[in-house]
């Protein structure tokens, strides 16, 4: 059971929320818990949809996003992101079962996504303290100065989910998959 109060419908939701959980509706035909946990501060959903839809225009590849939210879900041990990004991963960006396993062990079975894959695990891992060496290896795998920003803010957004949704026992609303252990 959910520990913070979360809208059972939109029409529950601030009514400054509403709009932008319709929105979500809208785009995912459905309102996960999530998005209506957080709807309870309409300044935070805003701030959450407006950088998500912001790093969705950026240069890396969706499956590549789902990989990295892969990786930090199961670092951080959120079995709501771990879940959703299992359920969105396979069914949106087309992973498989062994690539999602990969992500989930902090790698991928595809050589450039690996090192951005890798270089985001170590950000969590690290709290962001990389070395340089780390970042030689994911610019030297193809990945731009903007794309490794890129990197790092999507390593961040997914932290913020991840605590987000611990802090508030979300009720998981996807096909349920449990983190092995935070790390």
């Amino acid at each position: 059971m959910s520990r913070l109060s979360t809208p059972a419908t939109v029409a529950d939701a601030p009514a400054a929320s509403q709009p932008m959980l319709e929105a979500v509706k809208k785009q995912l035909g459905v309102v996960p818990n999530l998005f209506r946990l957080v709807s309870s501060s309409p300044a935070a959903l805003e701030g959450y949809l407006g950088l998500s839809a912001a790093l969705g225009k950026g240069a890396l590849p969706a499956q590549t996003r789902e990989r990295v939210a892969l990786a930090v879900a199961e670092i951080n041990g959120c079995d709501y992101c771990l879940s959703a990004h299992t359920y969105l991963g396979k069914n949106l960006a087309k992973l498989d079962d062994a690539e999602i396993t990969a992500n989930r062990n902090g790698a991928s079975n595809d050589p450039k996504a690996d090192a951005a894959v890798r270089f985001a695990a170590k950000v969590v891992r690290l709290r962001g303290h990389v070395g340089e060496e780390d970042v030689r290896a994911v610019k030297a795998a193809g990945y731009s100065d903007a794309q490794v920003i890129e990197i790092v803010l999507h390593v961040a957004l997914n932290t913020w989910t991840n605590y987000i949704n611990e802090v508030g026992k979300t009720e998981i609303d996807f096909p349920v998959v449990t983190a092995r252990k935070a790390a």
